[in-house]
């Protein structure tokens, strides 16, 4: 008898992680090690249990996901992430995978495909979830932004004028207009709405910080 799949759960949402349990409770071959809601409480457990597969929210109160997966993997290299998340943004998609992620799902995945997520990158594979496959092939070839130009980007979302961004990055005002004019063009937009609206739909930049 092959032993179980051990689990790891790492998400803030009661009803989310519930649900999950449930899903995986009924489902034989899978075992839950453990549960957390934050980052670091996902991170100890994750060092003390060693689980087969990690599924990592990608919004939690203390971190996010595409930031957290090197920290994971550090501890444990054979261990494997999926990433779960409110909607698909193609920047976060290719940055978790990129960071190390096995899998990305979104939390309407049905229970056959998260099951399916779950052994798939047990066994070695990548596992996107059709949705999130589809979003990230639209994608494709865009032009990446840089360190500096997200940072940008970021600050737009947070509403802030040029002049304010300089100070915060202690840079010159024109260097600012310049990378707003290079953000500008490489996400297709001509307005700071427009630009923050799309930074958000794609996951360049995060509301929430």
């Amino acid at each position: 008898m092959k032993p179980s799949i051990r689990v790891l759960i790492v998400e803030h949402q009661t009803l989310t992680r519930v649900g999950i349990k449930t899903i995986l409770n009924e489902e034989s071959g899978v075992e839950i090690v453990g549960e957390a809601e934050t980052g670091a409480d996902g991170l100890r457990l994750f060092e003390q249990m060693k689980p087969d597969v990690t599924i990592l929210g990608l919004r939690l109160p203390d971190s996010c996901a595409v930031d957290e997966i090197e920290s994971y993997l550090k501890e444990n290299a054979q261990g494997k992430i999926i990433v779960l998340a409110d909607h698909a943004g193609d920047a976060e998609i290719s940055r978790s995978l990129k960071n190390g992620a096995s899998g990305y799902v979104c939390k309407d995945v049905s229970a056959e495909d998260l099951v399916e997520a779950i052994r798939a990158v047990h066994a070695g594979k990548k596992y996107l979830q059709a949705e999130v496959a589809n979003i990230l092939g639209e994608n494709i070839g865009q032009e990446e932004l840089t360190k500096s130009e997200r940072k940008i980007l970021q600050a737009i979302v947070a509403g802030k004028a040029n002049k304010e961004i300089a100070f915060d990055l202690n840079v010159s005002e024109n260097t600012v207009k310049t990378h707003v004019k290079n953000v500008f063009e490489k996400l297709g937009v001509s307005d700071r709405t427009s630009a923050a609206t799309l930074a958000i739909k794609r996951g360049l930049a995060r509301i929430d910080l």
